[in-house]
Formats: C-alpha cells, structure tokens, sequence
C-alpha cells in the first residue's frame, strides 16, 4: 500500500485550479447510459471512483473511453441490467445505477454497495422513493432487484434530504409519463448540475437547489458534450489546510457560492478572504481563533465532508470548540490519528469537543476513510517533525494526486509506493 510521507512546517503559498467534481461525475456517469447518442464528459477528473464508474458502465456493454481529458461515451451498444459484486464493493456511488437502469431497461439487479466505512448509510430512503413511483423491489442475497414495467408518475417526498436518493429518483423518473415530484430533495449544487446535464440531453426537469423537483417525462435523451462543475470539497480542503499552515493561497475555477457555510466559520476564525468571479484567495498571517459551535448539516450547511478537515484545524486553534456531527454517526473516526500526534479531543457520540494545543507532532498514522485522510494530511503539513499516513488508498478517492497539488503549493509531501 502507498502512504504519504510528510515534512511539517511548511506555509502553503501560490495558486492552484480546481478539478471538476467527484460528485458531480459520478451520478452524471449513471445517468449517460440513459442516452440515446454519444456523450462526452469534458474536463473529467479521473479520481479512483471515477475509474471505477467506468468499469461499470463497460460492464454493462456502454463503450466508454478517455481522450485526453474527457470521456466519451457510447452507451447505446449496453444490454445489461445486473451489476455483480466485484464492482459495487469498491464504490458505494453504484448505487446511482438503480434509477438509470429501471429507466432504460424498466427493470435492475444491483449488489450493495461499497465505499466508505463512516456508519450507516442506508439505502432504505432510495427504494421507499423508487416503491412510491410504483417500482417493485426484493433484497434478497445480497442483491436489490427492481422491477419496473409498471413505473408511474406521482410524488415523492422524503423522509430526509438524501442527496443520493434525490439523484436516483430524478433519474428513475426522466422518461415516466406526466409529471413527478420530489418533495424535502436535497439541494446540493451536484443535484443541479445532474439536473443541468439531464435537461442539456433532451431531459425537462426543473427546481434542483430547492426542496421541491419537478420531472416532467420525456421520450428520450440524446447526446451531447457537457462539463460538471469543479470540486466543492476538494477547494474547501485546501482552504481549511492553507488557514491551518498560515498561508496564502488562491484558487480558481471555483463557484465560491457553493462553500458559503465554510468562508463564513473561516471569516469567523480570522481567515482574510477574497471572492471574485471563479476565484477564492485567503491569507492567514496568525493562529487562527477556534470556532465555538459547528454542526454538519445538509446544503446549505455545513457539509459533512468538511467535518474532518475542520476538526483538525481546531486542534491548533486558540480556544475550544465543539463540533456535531448530524449526518454520520462514525465520522470522527480520524479522532484516534489526531491523539497521536498530540490533539486534545474528547468524543461523546456524536460531539467532539476539541481544546486547541499550540502544536501537534509527527507521528505514523493511519487514514480511516476519505475525508479523514484529508485531514490527516492536513495535519502532518501543521506538525512539527515527520508524518507518515498509511492507507492512502482511501483519499485518492476524492482526491486528484493531492500530494502533487500541495507541492505546488510549497508543501514536502511525497508518495511512497509500497
């Protein structure tokens, strides 16, 4: 296994340009197989569960190939409903077929899905949804078997604002006849562009970002080029990791807007930021001031995806802070990493109160997911001494070589390949 090998200490300095967004990608790649004609995905950024998206899509016959730095996709030769376990284990967005399947071919056979260990993550509001729009679904062996030929129109509404199953029944509903609507959908700005993307091929579906969707059936869908929008997560990673070095940095290629509830808590902290356009710049010339009360909440809150990153900026802050974690009930997983390197945390299920220390150390450590991975990395760039992560399998997940994109920030970071 690779594991990243860091050299603390170093302030971020210098410009980088954000990717287009893993979770923007993933459902867009579900949902091309939907399409009548040839797509390209422009600008596509290949993260691990792109690649493995793919793989998907070639298993079910589409004929999918990179060109440069897009992804062309000709899904009219697929023939396929049944996805096998060797594929969905790895990747938990497998789940965004169901609703493209039941659309193309009125029936799917899914394995559940994989990803990353953060508690549970039930698939249960995907087929309540899909249960109101008149698909018949078994779980049996493993297996979510769908049954859609008598797929109708009608209303949904949500037990929770699931970004997942908000995207799974769009896509379900894209060819029903009439109207259906989603009420209490998520409102993420990757639902948008789904929506965006949808409606660029042929689709008519309106009100993603708010909490009520209108799909209006069509025949079908075509092809097209389309582009997703750049990495939310991926740009808030960085900011909250230039805030914890002292740094300066500017990003581009960004849709500040989307990362409102960060810029706020890091205003709140003492970061200095600039917005203009597709550029975000923050310059951070001291120790930051801890942020008192942060709670995860869906867009337009606090994404959950930042917790951790925004943990570890806490463990240097000067105060205390107590962070609520409302959507994943083992998200703090990166709490154990963070004590070995001298952080003063205390979990109490779903609470982590943090009381900001001066500086952490070096020390071997472990990335037990995604998004902690991130913070982990973000750590070993604040300690003093040496840091080594292992399993960094899992942030290159999310992450476009992110040892490559620090360094260009000045960061010392290298991947050992094991």
């Amino acid at each position: 296994m690779d594991k990243f090998y860091i050299k603390g200490g170093t302030t971020l300095n210098g410009s980088l340009t954000i990717p287009t967004a893993k979770n923007a990608i993933l459902p867009i790649l579900a949902c091309s197989i939907m399409c009548g004609d040839v797509v390209t995905i422009k600008s596509i950024s290949r993260f691990s569960d792109v690649d493995y998206m793919v793989k998907i899509l070639q298993e079910l016959g589409c004929d999918a190939q990179f060109q440069d730095e897009n992804l062309i996709i000709d899904p009219r030769p697929s023939d396929k409903y049944f996805i096998p376990e060797e594929y969905t284990k790895k990747i938990r967005s497998s789940i965004f077929m169901l609703g493209p399947l039941i659309s193309r071919f009125k029936k799917a056979k899914v394995a559940y899905p994989g990803g990353c260990n953060i508690g549970s993550r039930p698939i249960d509001l995907h087929i309540k949804g899909l249960q109101s729009l008149n698909v018949k679904i078994e779980e049996r062996h493993g297996f979510i078997y769908c049954d859609a030929k008598n797929i109708a129109n009608g209303e949904v509404h949500l037990d929770f604002p699931s970004v997942g199953a908000t995207e799974n029944i769009m896509m379900a509903s894209v060819f029903s006849k009439g109207i259906t609507k989603i009420y209490n959908a998520a409102k993420e700005p990757e639902i948008e562009d789904l929506q965006n993307f949808i409606n660029a091929m042929g689709g008519n579906v309106h009100g993603a970002g708010t909490s009520t969707i209108e799909i209006v059936g069509v025949k079908s869908l075509g092809g097209g080029e389309y582009r997703p929008i750049s990495d939310r997560i991926i740009a808030g990673t960085y900011l909250i990791t230039c805030a914890g070095t002292c740094g300066k940095i500017e990003l581009n290629n960004v849709n500040y807007t989307h990362n409102t509830a960060l810029i706020s808590k890091l205003k709140q902290s003492g970061c200095n930021i600039k917005l203009k356009n597709d550029r975000i710049s923050i310059e951070v010339g001291h120790r930051l001031k801890s942020i008192s009360h942060l709670e995860t909440m869906p867009y337009p809150g606090f994404p959950t995806d930042l917790q951790s990153q925004m943990l570890t900026l806490q463990t240097i802050s000067k105060g205390s802070s107590v962070i609520i974690e409302n959507l994943f009930e083992t998200r703090f997983k990166i709490f154990t990493e963070l004590k070995k390197m001298g952080a003063d945390i205390i979990i109490k299920d779903r609470m982590a109160f943090v009381n900001g220390v001066k500086t952490l150390y070096g020390a071997s450590v472990t990335a037990p997911d995604l998004r902690s991975g991130a913070g982990l990395v973000m750590a070993g760039l604040c300690a003093d001494g040496y840091t080594t992560i292992n399993d960094i399998h899992h942030i290159d997940r999310g992450y476009l070589s992110i040892e490559k994109d620090l360094s260009q920030l000045g960061a010392d970071i290298q991947r050992i390949i094991d």
